[in-house]
């Protein structure tokens, strides 16, 4: 290990950097009469609504939703599977790979179910921030502290109502499949994955 000349200490790696989080947190900052959630921008003047609330997933519509579909598919290869024995009389190789790529198929279409309701019973409740306005767009954002979602709430309608406020705070983006939990009827997002940007939902 090599010996700094000045000190005689030995040279000690600087420590490595924090992991990026761009790709997890959005600025949420108010300037100019306008609030900014990434690169939306809402007048502080059409803000209707700010709260915080908490996102449950849809576990029981998603536990309808697989017992549903476990039914239309087994009663699709077990109604397959009768037929191809009632067909394949003559010819009994037919007739069992028929019926082998029936159930493989269905066997294939119960795992991706399955996957996909599981994907939704593990889904956590998630404390977020909206903003509302006096139209159709709503802008959702969430954070690790809940109490830090509070705070913001305040500091949005302290800047609504004093018109020379300045704000800026980095929050997370909403990473969550919005099929997934209840948003209301209504619903724009900002950032994240899966789900509708800054359409509508």
């Amino acid at each position: 290990m090599e010996r700094t000349e000045a000190s005689g200490f030995p040279d000690i790696p600087p420590p490595p950097a924090a992991p990026p989080r761009a790709f997890r947190s959005i600025d949420l900052r108010v300037d100019k009469r306008l609030l900014w959630v990434g690169g939306a921008a809402y007048p502080l003047e059409n803000i209707a609504r700010v709260h915080t609330y908490v996102l449950m997933p849809k576990r029981w519509e998603a536990t309808r939703l697989f017992l549903k579909r476990l039914a239309v598919i087994l009663s699709v290869a077990f109604a397959l599977t009768i037929l191809g024995g009632i067909t394949g009389i003559a010819s009994q190789d037919t007739a069992s790979t028929l019926i082998m790529w029936v159930w493989l198929g269905s066997s294939a279409a119960l795992i991706l179910c399955a996957v996909e309701w599981l994907q939704v019973l593990s889904s956590p409740p998630l404390s977020v921030l909206a903003v509302e306005t006096s139209g159709q767009p709503m802008a959702v954002v969430t954070s690790e502290d809940p109490r830090r979602l509070d705070e913001l709430v305040g500091s949005i309608v302290y800047a609504i109502e004093h018109p020379d406020t300045e704000l800026r705070v980095s929050v997370d983006r909403l990473m969550v499949n919005p099929k997934n939990y209840y948003f209301g009827d209504n619903v724009n997002m900002y950032g994240g994955t899966g789900n509708v940007g800054v359409g509508h939902s």
